[in-house]
């Protein structure tokens, strides 16, 4: 029996010492955090204005999301990539901070001619041109999340955001003590994201970040030029992820009603709630992968990938099988009875969970190995595949559900496309790949069919308890990626 409790002491104290699990505990707290507060804070915009004026809402912040995502040129990663390898890592941050200050500038303005390009009624355009000053701030702050993530100090990021995120619920609660115009609460919100800005400059920039030295280093018009065409590549992929998702919303207010696009971003918002897991430790993966591809055998390399992958297959397992057991029961309850068959929408739009971690695990593979413009030729393609399956289904058959499985598709096709490649590179093998697809469909239809004879909650709690026994039993030769404590990296 001591032997029993001194290893599980030995392996807590791994665990604890743990570079991937330090940083992603952290980050998964404050993320759930976070979700609590600005899901509270979405709900009560649901509740508190009409459908139409929550719809336009959602338009402007579908469009500000849609900018930022290429307002940061994709560096973030190659920032990343290069400040764990380079000497002179304070002349890059001015110049990575620098360039970012000035594509800041230059999209917001973008997103003012958009604003007057795509929608005639003035109210939305306001909302657009206000919301779109978020531009400016985000490029500065992505740029401190960056350097937080090259230096392990995602603590930092994680704090100021969930402070962030508490301001704005409690911006929402103001509106059951007085209610206002959604135009003065998205001032708020610029408040907010603004003081965001200056808790990361003075408390979460690792005092890497100098103000004056900033103002002072000079970046001139063909060094970001130079600095965008040597990684353009990233340019694509930073956006197409975000165009995926964002455009929907466009496409909707523009063919649908304002009904399906509360509906739609509703199912969105729960989706987000699903990737947290999977993004935050994602932020601690990447440069785990790449300081094992700079410093370590292959087999180190793959053996990492492989603990990884295995994790990120079984929680988008998990997430799915909740919702599908769930959402009927707790969507009406968090947004009313208007949104009564808004599960069925989500339900469609958590296919795409099934192959979203594994698809964010081999992206970032495929960028460590420094095949991003491979990445950002299958992220093109899963883009035109999204949008031409949403522009022309929807068009033919006036449904919601058709951008769910555009989305899905283009995903999944994402997902092949990475797989290829990485059997060519020896990474993964063709029949790992079999395996991942056979499982998977054979786990999701065999569950959906379960629970069309069984209560949907009990085919959820025996279904994990089964896969939670089956590890216990093949602990010993168990994918470390449920078992990281094993290896301190």
């Amino acid at each position: 029996m001591k032997k029993v409790f001194r290893s599980i002491g030995n392996q807590k104290a791994k665990l604890l010492k743990n570079t991937l699990f330090k940083n992603s505990s952290w980050g998964i707290i404050s993320q759930l955090s976070q979700t609590i507060f600005l899901s509270l804070f979405f709900v009560i915009l649901a509740r508190k204005y009409p459908t139409d004026i929550f719809a336009k809402y959602i338009i402007a912040n579908a469009l500000y999301q849609l900018v930022t995502a290429f307002s940061t040129m994709g560096l973030s990663q190659w920032f990343i990539r290069e400040f764990i390898v380079s000497e002179d890592k304070e002349a890059l941050i001015s110049k990575f901070l620098k360039t970012q200050i000035y594509f800041g500038l230059g999209f917001y303005l973008l997103n003012i001619g958009l604003a007057f390009l795509l929608y005639d009624e003035q109210f939305t355009r306001m909302l657009i041109i206000l919301m779109g000053a978020n531009v400016i701030f985000d490029n500065l702050i992505n740029a401190i999340k960056a350097l937080n993530i090259a230096n392990f100090e995602q603590k930092k990021t994680f704090i100021i955001l969930t402070i962030e995120s508490l301001l704005k619920f409690l911006a929402g609660c103001l509106l059951f003590v007085h209610p206002f115009s959604i135009i003065i609460l998205s001032a708020i919100l610029i408040g907010i994201r603004f003081l965001s800005l200056n808790l990361f400059l003075n408390f979460g920039s690792s005092n890497a970040v100098n103000l004056k030295k900033l103002w002072r280093f000079k970046v001139s018009y063909p060094d970001i030029k130079s600095l965008v065409l040597l990684n353009w590549a990233f340019v694509i992929i930073g956006g197409v992820s975000i165009i995926n998702w964002r455009m929907s919303n466009i496409i909707i207010s523009k063919v649908l009603t304002a009904f399906d696009v509360a509906n739609y971003e509703i199912s969105f918002k729960i989706f987000s709630i699903a990737q947290i897991l999977p993004v935050v430790v994602s932020t601690s993966v990447f440069p785990l992968l790449v300081k094992h591809y700079s410093n370590s055998p292959e087999r180190d390399f793959l053996t990492f990938y492989k603990k990884v992958h295995v994790f990120y297959l079984l929680f988008g397992l998990l997430a799915y099988t909740f919702i599908y057991s769930f959402s009927d029961k707790l969507i009406p309850i968090a947004f009313g009875t208007a949104y009564l068959n808004n599960a069925e929408y989500t339900k469609q739009m958590f296919l795409t969970i099934l192959v979203f971690p594994t698809a964010l695990l081999q992206a970032n593979v495929l960028i460590t190995i420094k095949l991003e413009k491979l990445d950002m030729l299958f992220n093109i393609i899963a883009l035109v595949v999204n949008l031409s399956m949403c522009l022309f289904g929807i068009f033919y058959i006036k449904s919601l559900s058709i951008v769910n499985y555009s989305i899905f598709a283009s995903f999944f096709v994402f997902h092949v496309f990475q797989d290829i490649v990485l059997v060519r590179k020896k990474i993964i093998s063709l029949i790992s790949v079999f395996k991942f697809y056979v499982f998977t469909t054979l786990f999701i239809v065999s569950y959906i069919e379960l629970s069309q004879y069984l209560n949907a909650y009990v085919v959820f709690m025996l279904a994990w308890l089964l896969i939670g026994i089956y590890f216990l039993i093949q602990r010993r030769n168990l994918p470390a990626g449920l078992t990281m404590a094993k290896n301190s990296y």
